[in-house]
């Protein structure tokens, strides 16, 4: 039988500092007006039989605020290349020059913007449902640890005072991110 172990504060934090890290992830690979190299972090390619992440199989640059440049190595990747960033929901056409790969980023629309804001804040809520998780199974832990008599129950209520900082905290940090992406896609 398995013994009940003292919950450790620092386990959850570092849980919900990692939810805050991968919703920072996701909003890399979010289009803005400007060109980034984070934006095709997403994008995996068919190459040789396995889905590959592109930037294995091609350099990527960021010649020009409204450009992306890939040099694919293998020139019979090229069309993997090309079908794998016309598929992906960023709305790029890219343009292929022998092994390279013009990407030119064109200007949001208003109704674009408006739809990456929502899939913003969709991706903000999946994080804070995540950070909310990550606390109820911090709680569960400690009424476990105080059921099984390893820590008395002010030390529970004490311990569950603390999740509940460190969870505001970690959504406080969540909405800021939001809030910053959001004006990064409205910006004209």
């Amino acid at each position: 039988m398995a013994t009940t172990e003292k919950p450790v504060l620092s386990k959850y934090k570092d849980r919900m500092d990692k939810a805050v890290a991968a919703l920072k992830d996701e909003f890399g690979s979010l289009r803005t007006g400007r060109a980034s190299a984070s934006l095709l972090d997403q994008i995996h390619v068919d190459a040789y039989g396995a889905s590959t992440p592109l930037n294995q199989v091609g350099a990527i640059s960021v010649p020009e605020p409204r450009m992306i440049t890939i040099s694919v190595w293998d020139r019979g990747l090229v069309v993997s290349v090309e079908k794998a960033i016309r598929a992906s929901d960023l709305g790029l056409n890219p343009v292929v020059d022998g092994q390279t790969l013009r990407l030119p980023i064109p200007p949001l629309t208003e109704e674009r913007r408006k739809d990456l804001a929502k899939l913003a804040g969709k991706y903000a809520e999946q994080q804070r449902v995540a950070v909310r998780n990550i606390r109820r199974d911090a709680n569960d832990d400690s009424r476990k640890a105080q059921k099984d008599g390893v820590i008395s129950q002010d030390e529970e209520k004490r311990f569950e005072g603390e999740v509940q900082k460190i969870t505001d905290e970690a959504i406080k940090r969540i909405d800021e991110a939001l809030k910053t992406k959001e004006q990064e896609i409205m910006q004209v």
